[in-house]
């Protein structure tokens, strides 16, 4: 639908793939907030956002290194950095505030959903002002098709996100391992997958442009947007241990903030691939030992 109204493929990446592919983990974490599971809803978002810069990056570079336009540099880069510093701050109000615990309230949903409202109004003005530089191999469908497709796959992804909530908190009881162990890991990869298919194959066609938009968009949409929504449904408390993923999640923005800035040409090679997959790689051991 978005090639046929002629969007350019940066805001293809940054709004339209990022929403569709973050859309797994709408659907689990409302699940999830509904439950009242707050491990889930808060490991989810920290864990697809880490595994989307250091696992999915990280492939993406080692297939084709990714060149990043100076758009995305100075725009959704700082931005997707500030997301996660905003909600390591929201985290920690026994620290910051002497609160009696740290949880992620309705108001700071509220706030984060604010955030997102700018970075949306953002996007839209990108669609007048930027041109396209790539062209997205896409096959046409028709106007009516697509629709059904769209349709279909909501209707696949409620009933498919209900059963991974349901799933995962039996799993995590019946082996008797925390619910954010299991958030972190296997929830927050399965619901993934979106993203790392798409970055993949882009990647694979020299799509760049489509392979690091992706992944920022879909950062900033799963703090600002899915976060903001679960949280105002309901608010989430924050364990201690929780501290560790928002600082990894914190320290893996910062380090492909710093690789872009400080590094040659805006550019991700299969070098710095490597040091991302390795780093996520040894967060999941940590995880699990």
């Amino acid at each position: 639908l978005a090639k046929r109204f002629d969007v350019p493929p940066i805001v293809i990446g940054l709004t339209i793939v990022a929403f569709g592919t973050s859309a797994p983990e709408l659907v689990v974490n409302l699940f999830a907030a509904l439950d009242q599971n707050a491990s889930i809803v808060l490991g989810n978002v920290l864990g697809s956002n880490i595994f989307n810069i250091l696992g999915i990056i990280g492939i993406s570079a080692l297939i084709y290194p990714l060149q990043v336009r100076s758009r995305t540099t100075w725009i959704e880069v700082p931005l997707c950095l500030l997301a996660a510093a905003v909600v390591l701050v929201m985290a920690n109000q026994q620290f910051l505030d002497g609160a009696a615990v740290n949880r992620i309230t309705r108001s700071d949903g509220i706030i984060l959903l604010l955030f997102f409202s700018i970075f949306m109004a953002y996007s839209f003005h990108s669609v007048k002002s930027d041109r396209p530089q790539e062209e997205q191999p896409i096959k046409l469908h028709s106007v009516l098709r697509s629709w059904i497709y769209i349709l279909l796959g909501l209707v696949l992804l409620v009933v498919g996100g209900r059963l991974i909530v349901v799933s995962a908190v039996s799993f995590a009881r019946r082996i008797g391992i925390p619910e954010r162990i299991i958030a972190l890991t296997i929830i927050s990869i399965g619901t993934s997958l979106p993203e790392l298919a798409t970055s993949a194959v882009a990647a694979s066609k020299r799509n760049v442009d489509i392979a690091i938009g992706n992944i920022v968009g879909s950062n900033i949409f799963n703090i600002f947007f899915i976060l903001g929504m679960t949280t105002v449904v309901y608010p989430a408390e924050v364990t201690a241990s929780a501290n560790i993923d928002l600082l990894t999640n914190l320290a893996a923005a910062l380090l492909l903030f710093a690789l872009i800035f400080i590094g040659r040409g805006r550019r991700i090679d299969r070098r710095e691939g490597t040091l991302f997959v390795l780093l996520y790689a040894g967060y999941l051991l940590y995880l699990l030992l």
